[in-house]
């Protein structure tokens, strides 16, 4: 009972974090807009296109999601639009979702390392920095991969070899690169002797790859080389390959010789206090942690965002096996458990201040936007069905009746556009190039209806 009443708060908890971000328009176009664009399509059996990514792509309002990341499992959310129709049900799914690895996390942990230990544990991935960063940022494929990779492990441990396939099948449908984490997961399983498990999953994860970005990608409209951050390798996976592996020590420089990289990496053990280091399965980790420090991307080594919770999981896991191992090499094993427990459980703690969970303790995160009448005034002059450019923080209200485009220097041609020449909402520029492109569009023949406290809303008659 404890273990189910940690994961309903922490999806609680999760679940408000996000519908207050987007209640007072913290959310994004990019990326909770697309999410719901992709689901909105299953929702009604048709294609999962996302007109926002498309045309920002320059490829049109019927461009597919699945040309951009191969994430296929997204018609699972489908059918609770059925429930709600709109982006908070998305924001709910992912709470529930990444709280539902704590269970799976909780009964691993419990079986190598008794039940104390296993809520500590428990209690430190809901509270780590990775779930938090993720559930601050709108609406990920991620969501999918803890409770996934969570599933996938303590189910092979259990010897319970069917549901662990299903889940790693699962995982690919995830993303186009999740068949990285299959290769060193089923390196982590020939490690333990389960040698032909390990071929099967590792053999699968290479095959998806080359299936996804060679087949699958190309033939909903993408390119094998969509999100390329590498062309400082080369401009292909192998070309990149053979370079990293031709010259190791020019590899460990790229991937050690920036500090924000060895302070992620730190970050990251540190969740275990590095005891993940002495597990296999932090090899099932290591290749999806190892395809963003190689990039030319500064980002995807940034501690921010969601990009950290494709591992988190895994990282707890092989921090179990490692205390565990670590365990068995000393007499006084349930002291040395507890101990080590109780250090991650404090590390989880600390993190609560400097990460997105302080939002929650703070009065001023639950306040209404200070221009939100006006917002709504404008928003309230959209027409149900149009297709509107948007202002980034204005979008996810509106995707749930609109077709929401990203309102951006460039014009894209919309009959409706919702400006914002507010400070924070014009982030590739300044307040003047936010001016000009309303100008812009003015002498383009756009009317306008509305013009208050920064807000502007215009329309051209016949679009």
């Amino acid at each position: 009972m404890g273990v189910w009443t940690l994961a309903w708060v922490s999806a609680v908890t999760y679940a408000v974090l996000g519908l207050v971000r987007l209640g007072t328009f913290r959310a994004t176009v990019f990326d909770l807009v697309i999410v719901d664009q992709t689901v909105r399509g299953y929702a009604a059996l048709g294609p999962p296109y996302a007109p926002s990514s498309g045309v920002q792509k320059g490829q049109g309002l019927d461009f597919l999601q699945l040309a951009d990341h191969f994430s296929p499992i997204y018609a699972l959310l489908a059918p609770f639009y059925a429930i709600h129709d709109g982006p908070q049900t998305l924001i709910v799914c992912q709470a529930v979702s990444f709280a539902a690895a704590i269970p799976f996390l909780w009964l691993y942990a419990r079986r190598r390392l008794g039940v104390v230990a296993a809520y500590l544990v428990s209690g430190a991935y809901a509270m780590s920095f990775p779930v938090a960063q993720a559930v601050n940022f709108d609406v990920h494929e991620v969501m999918f991969v803890p409770v996934l990779s969570a599933i996938m492990i303590e189910r092979f441990d259990r010897g319970r070899r069917l549901p662990a396939y299903l889940a790693a099948f699962g995982l690919l449908l995830v993303k186009e690169d999740m068949g990285l984490m299959l290769i060193g997961f089923g390196a982590a399983l020939a490690l333990t002797r389960r040698r032909l498990d390990g071929a099967i999953v590792a053999a699968t994860g290479l095959g998806a790859l080359a299936l996804v970005r060679g087949v699958l990608i190309p033939w909903a409209g993408g390119s094998d080389d969509t999100h390329w951050r590498y062309d400082h390798l080369g401009d292909s996976v192998p070309a990149a390959l053979a370079k990293l592996a031709g010259d190791p020590l020019d590899t460990l420089h790229l991937v050690f010789g920036d500090a924000g990289k060895i302070d992620l990496l730190v970050l990251l053990c540190w969740l275990t206090l590095f005891l993940c280091l002495f597990s296999p399965l932090a090899l099932a980790a290591a290749p999806m942690v190892l395809e963003r420090l190689v990039s030319d991307y500064s980002l995807w080594w940034s501690a921010d965002y969601h990009y950290n919770a494709f591992v988190v999981a895994i990282l707890f896991c092989a921090g179990v096996d490692g205390a565990a191992r670590l365990a068995g090499r000393v007499e006084a094993k349930q002291t040395v458990v507890i101990a080590w427990a109780v250090a991650v459980a404090v590390v989880g703690l600390t993190q609560l201040p400097r990460f997105a969970f302080d939002q929650l303790a703070d009065p001023g995160f639950y306040k209404p936007h200070d221009r939100a009448a006006a917002a709504y005034q404008a928003m309230g002059l959209v027409p149900d069905g149009v297709v509107v450019e948007a202002a980034n923080h204005l979008g996810p209200m509106l995707t749930h009746r609109t077709t929401v485009l990203l309102w951006e220097p460039t014009p894209r041609g919309a009959p409706w556009v919702v400006a914002d020449l507010g400070q924070l909402a014009w982030p590739w520029g300044s307040v003047d190039d936010a001016k000009k492109s309303v100008e812009e569009r003015r002498a383009a023949g756009y009317m306008v209806l509305f013009e208050r406290d920064g807000f502007v809303v215009l329309h051209k008659p016949g679009g």
